[in-house]
């Protein structure tokens, strides 16, 4: 049991005691009046101040606070003088009432009184799609919600419908249109992955590939997507764009080499793969000299290069460097 929950046991078990030794040493009735005049108290106060806040902000929601100052403040009297209990149990069941009608109003955002009241049905056949919609999306109805959210034109409301209803295609369909229309690259990103989903590899690498113009890092998962559903031709040109990709973040920092190296590979320009990778262990080399945890990537490149011997040597200094931090330790 953690320090939290023991505490919240303590205190339950503290009030439940006082409040068994209130009734035990007044009377039951005391012990309603103690509770009910405490619980108003603390609406009182909560109402005063809300009242306060709008009646500075001049908002139309004054007249309610203002009238449930009045009720607790009476609420708190009655309770105090006990002279008409009724008039508490009354105010009670109101304020019980309102709050139930609260989690009601709020349970439904954004829809009129009338729209409350009838069906999702009868709404879609009024032609009031986004409150059908609403309706249809709290009954868990996704697939109805989706395509009333459609008529209402609330476009990307339909299509998170579709992935709650497991329509995968549906849904990136909508954002494949919404790409075309907006010019927003984050809606390929998001047809690309309702695709996959969907199963539907091709037209996820295609579209994935859109997004991968203004975000090129994405190319290489282009190529490999193009790779696995056997398109050879369109992988090779998605791994030169990559290439392209690395190779200029590679001039900039020089961990990229191996990255160079490995779609050069891909390529079959094993020549230029060698000459990346020479790249690749002279920038290791260098940041062996700050880390030695770098040798272990110099040995590495080496072993690729087929350097048996400097690849031993680098590897030595790693191994050299890991005993240290042992005898550090």
């Amino acid at each position: 049991m953690d320090r939290f929950t023991a505490l919240a046991i303590i205190f339950l078990a503290t009030v439940l005691l006082a409040a068994g030794a209130i009734a035990y040493f007044f009377s039951p009735l005391f012990l309603l009046r103690l509770i009910l005049f405490l619980a108003y108290l603390g609406v009182a106060a909560i109402s005063a101040i809300m009242a306060g806040v709008l009646i500075y902000a001049k908002s139309k929601y004054t007249l309610p606070s203002l009238l449930s100052l009045i009720a607790s403040l009476y609420a708190l009297y009655q309770c105090y003088t006990w002279e008409n209990p009724m008039h508490v149990a009354y105010i009670t069941a109101a304020y019980i009432l309102a709050f139930a009608f609260g989690l009601w109003w709020i349970s439904e955002p954004d829809l009129t009184l009338y729209e409350r009241l009838r069906s999702a049905k009868a709404l879609e056949n009024a032609d009031r799609y986004r409150a059908a919609a609403r309706k249809y999306e709290k009954s868990g109805n996704y697939k109805s919600a989706a395509e009333c959210y459609l008529k209402a034109g609330m476009e990307e409301s339909a299509a998170w419908c579709y992935e709650k209803a497991e329509e995968f295609s549906k849904a990136a369909e909508i954002y494949e249109k919404l790409a075309a229309e907006k010019g927003d690259s984050y809606y390929w990103k998001e047809a690309y992955e309702f695709y996959k989903k969907a199963g539907e590899m091709r037209r996820a690498a295609e579209c994935l590939e859109r997004y991968a113009e203004e975000e090129p890092w994405f190319w290489e998962d282009v190529a490999k997507i193009y790779e696995e559903i056997g398109d050879s031709e369109n992988a090779k040109k998605a791994w030169q764009r990559a290439l392209e990709y690395y190779i200029e973040e590679a001039e900039e920092e020089g961990v990229f080499w191996e990255d160079v190296t490995k779609i050069y590979e891909k390529l079959g320009e094993s020549e230029k793969a060698r000459e990346a990778m020479l790249k690749f262990a002279a920038y290791c080399e260098s940041e062996a000299e700050n880390d030695p945890m770098w040798w272990k990537h110099v040995g590495e490149a080496y072993q690729y290069l087929g350097e048996e011997e400097k690849a031993k040597e680098a590897f030595e200094k790693y191994h050299n460097y890991k005993q240290q931090q042992k005898v550090d330790d």
